[in-house]
């Protein structure tokens, strides 16, 4: 992982043929020992046959809508800004394993929809970091990504303009049990008992994902870098005013008593050796739920 400036990054089905299904009635003969004529024997009517079922248009969910052009001065998603009209994330609390990102080949428009409307542009890097947003839905032609810089918001990006990455490992942070949890292709590697946010400057709910990382000053940080992540403060004005402009993270902390405990301004504070192991282990993009 580099290091930024501030931050390091971030059959359809087939007709089925019908059936025509046709039986035969076997007409014997009997001999009788009388004279009397034999009444003969009513025959059933012949079975109805099903007609073959008429084929149906493709749904529409098939198809694959268009990428209406995007204006030449829609804005930029920055570190601190992000437009307004993306929609929410419909699976903001999905413990589900995620396992493919993208990465900008080059700035990308972001739609509202699968063929909505033009938004923001989505740059290769923000800071200079590299940007890799993890994939949470798919429609024919589209993929939905999960936002920097706003919490709990998707965008939509067309096929094309972008370079697929593998993602492995996923974090849960449990707001109720303060604790943190790694886990990798799905298993469960590591849980740790962390600090949170405090009840006025809480750590936002919901997806997000590493950024990036970043140099710490003071030794209150035990000398290691912190994890920076897509989500920012829900309440700006509740954080102190230095870290206003600022994401939430994931460092270590110098002392155990917080652990356990709600004490922070919105980031997760972990034991050094924890902080160590995400540091050598995760990449940008992994995906993190925070959750009650």
């Amino acid at each position: 992982m580099r290091r930024g400036p501030s931050l390091v990054r971030t059959r359809r089905a087939g007709a089925v043929p019908a059936l025509v299904l046709a039986f035969c009635v076997l007409a014997g003969t009997s001999k009788i020992a009388t004279r009397e004529p034999v009444a003969p024997v009513a025959q059933p009517p012949p079975a109805p046959t099903t007609p073959a079922p008429t084929p149906r248009p493709t749904p529409t969910v098939d198809r694959i809508l268009p990428a209406a052009a995007a204006p030449d001065d829609l804005p930029v998603i920055s570190y601190l800004h992000v437009p307004r009209g993306f929609p929410a994330d419909p699976d903001q609390a999905s413990e589900a394993h995620l396992p493919e990102g993208l990465h900008p080949a080059h700035q990308l428009a972001v739609y509202d929809a699968p063929g909505g409307r033009p938004r923001a542009f989505l740059a290769p890097t923000i800071r200079g970091v590299t940007v890799i947003v993890p994939i949470v839905a798919k429609r024919p032609g589209w993929s939905a990504v999960l936002l920097p810089s706003v919490n709990r918001r998707i965008g939509w990006l067309p096929d094309g303009g972008w370079h697929a990455k593998t993602l492995r490992d996923h974090l849960i942070v449990r707001r109720g049990d303060r604790t943190l949890t790694w886990l990798r292709d799905g298993v469960r590697q590591k849980t740790w008992t962390v600090a949170i946010g405090a009840d006025r400057t809480p750590t936002p709910l919901g997806r997000t994902f590493v950024l990036g990382r970043t140099g710490t000053h003071g030794s209150v940080y035990a000398g290691l870098d912190a994890l920076v992540l897509g989500a920012v403060p829900d309440d700006r004005d509740a954080v102190a005013p230095g870290l206003r402009g600022a994401h939430t993270g994931i460092h270590a902390w110098y002392r155990s008593s917080v652990f356990g405990r709600n004490v922070s301004n919105g980031c997760v504070r972990m034991p050094r050796d924890a902080q160590r192991t995400l540091l050598a282990q995760l990449d940008p993009g992994t995906p993190i739920t925070v959750r009650d």
